[in-house]
């Protein structure tokens, strides 16, 4: 009987700690010694005073006020700012205000990062298709192969004379898109350009970084065999016959929450489309740009690459504006699909991210006019829908491999990159989470984490042009915001932090009988519009967020938000002995 009470005790105690826990909102990994430290006290504290506390012991080591009390402009919360930025030293600590709370345990050190940084890398090997896992790199979350697709139809939609309707191809391997078994070309395209850039911006940190993949240790870059795996997905996809690309392969409607490979459903390709077709040929030129220093490890690899992108710019000169429209498809052929349609009606933007790669690439000044004729349309942050960034951000790291003839070009790129990363330093005092996340409620979309990590991007590009110490610093505060320092209170990647999300819409995380969900992967955010109509306990924009696996609203997963948070994370990584946080 005492043993019972004792055990309720403790179990007591631990819950109350973690309800306290709530009220602090903070990176939950923690912070790099001379960077910037701030924690968030949601509610009305009575207290003024706050104290940082090494963890385990009673010792004070660091004591501070408490900010005046701040309005969120996206919810009914109200904070008080916690900056104890001059504490440097390395160690585990809690943060303490009395009479109300204490935070999750954090550390200060150098690499404090790394974990999520290998994590949301190794969270694409989980996405794998048509391979097993096994304990040996996954761990508990070993698994079968899923698809092998190995037998692809062509659906009617994608037949031609040399490729009739049901006829098969071969389409194995990529990575399943998101918390469902199908694989997008389009949704591939912005999130294998993401991670492309993330080496050919930190290649010597890239060339180092083990996440423990069946690759490892094969002489390339294991970002880059992550990438590869993928890539050869894609390569399938392109009909060799005319250079086109299927927008997607695909189950005709979603699988259940089972296990990838349980259903034995037909898989198709479907009709190709514009924006598939530059989207593959912006990648495979990048990726053959990359692939060229690696051509012992990999023969051949980056002129099939080339020639590949180059069919694919052939097609698309020959059909500029073809919509992949799902539900015109479906009119006219069956089986009807109802899987994502990432479809699109506007390609300027694709047109030119696949022109800008080509160029950089090539040096061929035939993609150049295309280049041209867009390069003053408004800079945004990429989404799957819009890639014009991502040609912007090429242009701007390869300005020196660039004729000087096109030097006016390339300036006035990066001063709207710069002018636009500005834009985002202006109210981040005002923001009651000290985020650059959330200073418009039009970031709290579906994805909304996607914004924060793609917002971090640009302003690291800003500091890539300018070398100004600051946009690192904006960009490290939507870090903090993606691991805790939100007003969730969540650590929106699974496996990390003390708090994190527990239970992804994401089909081997729900089928699998494991407590835990599949490592290294980011949930989508706070999204007031909650298409899901699943009970979300709080519904403001920057706080409706359900940590429910039927929440696909706000709590899917998918790899064009893991690929801006590796970016990210691992740029935080390489930076930190790059960049000179101030030394008080």
């Amino acid at each position: 009987m005492y043993k019972s009470k004792k055990s309720l005790l403790v179990f007591a105690v631990c819950i109350n700690q973690i309800l306290y826990a709530q009220n602090i909102r903070i990176n939950q990994l923690g912070f790099y010694p001379h960077a910037s430290k701030i924690a968030v006290i949601v509610g009305d504290s009575l207290q003024n005073n706050f104290f940082v506390i090494a963890f385990g012991t009673r010792d004070t080591v660091f004591a501070g006020k408490l900010s005046g009390t701040k309005q969120s402009a996206n919810s009914s919360l109200k904070t008080r700012i916690a900056d104890f930025s001059k504490l440097q030293k390395k160690g585990k600590y809690i943060i303490v205000v009395p009479g109300t709370d204490s935070s999750f345990a954090f550390t200060i050190s150098d690499n404090v990062h790394r974990e999520v940084a290998v994590a949301s890398l190794k969270g694409f090997y989980y996405q794998r298709v048509s391979m097993p896992l096994v304990k040996e790199y996954a761990g508990k979350w070993a698994r079968d192969a899923g698809h092998p697709d190995t037998a692809v139809l062509i659906h009617p939609s994608a037949a031609t004379k040399e490729r009739p309707a049901g006829s098969t191809i071969s389409s194995p391997g990529g990575w399943y898109d998101a918390g469902d078994y199908n694989k997008y070309i389009v949704n591939s395209g912005i999130s294998m350009g993401t991670l492309l850039s993330a080496y050919e911006d930190f290649p010597s940190y890239f060339d180092t970084l083990n996440s423990n993949i069946p690759e490892s240790n094969n002489h390339v870059p294991d970002i880059l065999d992550e990438v590869l795996y993928n890539l050869r997905w894609m390569l399938t996809m392109q009909d060799p016959n005319d250079g086109g690309v299927y927008n997607k392969c695909t189950n005709a409607a979603f699988d259940g929450m089972v296990m990838p490979g349980i259903t034995k459903l037909p898989r198709y390709v479907v009709q190709k489309g514009t924006a598939a077709t530059l989207d593959f040929a912006a990648v495979t030129a990048q990726a053959s740009r990359i692939f060229s220093k690696f051509k012992k490890q990999l023969p051949g690899l980056s002129d099939s690459c080339l020639a590949a992108s180059m069919r694919a710019w052939q097609w698309a000169e020959k059909n500029p504006a073809l919509e992949y429209d799902q539900n015109k498809m479906n009119a006219t052929f069956t089986p009807p699909v109802t899987t994502g349609g990432y479809g699109d009606r506007h390609f300027d933007d694709e047109w030119f991210w696949a022109a800008c790669e080509l160029f950089v690439t090539t040096n061929d000044e035939r993609y150049y006019p295309i280049i041209t004729s867009k390069i003053n349309n408004p800079v945004s942050l990429p989404s799957w829908n819009n890639v014009f960034t991502l040609g912007c951000y090429t242009l701007s790291r390869n300005k020196k491999q660039i004729s000087q003839r096109h030097i006016d070009d390339i300036q006035s790129v990066q001063m709207r990159l710069v002018q636009f990363a500005d834009n985002y330093l202006q109210h981040v005092t005002a923001n009651a989470f000290q985020t650059v996340m959330g200073q418009s409620r039009g970031d709290f979309v579906w994805g909304s984490n996607a914004n924060a990590a793609n917002q971090a991007i640009l302003l690291i590009h800003a500091y890539l042009i300018t070398k100004e110490k600051k946009y690192i610093d904006y960009a490290l505060t939507n870090l903090d915001y993606i691991l805790g320092r939100n007003a969730t209170g969540y650590c929106f990647v699974t496996g990390i932090g003390s708090k994190s999300t527990m239970h992804p819409h994401h089909r081997p995380s729900v089928a699998d009988g494991i407590i835990e969900p599949v490592p290294g992967l980011m949930a989508g955010g706070p999204n007031p519009v909650m298409q899901d109509h699943v009970h979300y306990e709080y519904t403001e924009p920057e706080t409706a967020y359900a940590d429910v696996d039927g929440a696909y609203a706000s709590n899917e997963i998918a790899i064009n938000w893991n690929a801006p948070l590796v970016y990210v994370a691992n740029a935080m990584e390489a930076l930190q002995y790059i960049v000179q946080w101030d030394k008080e």
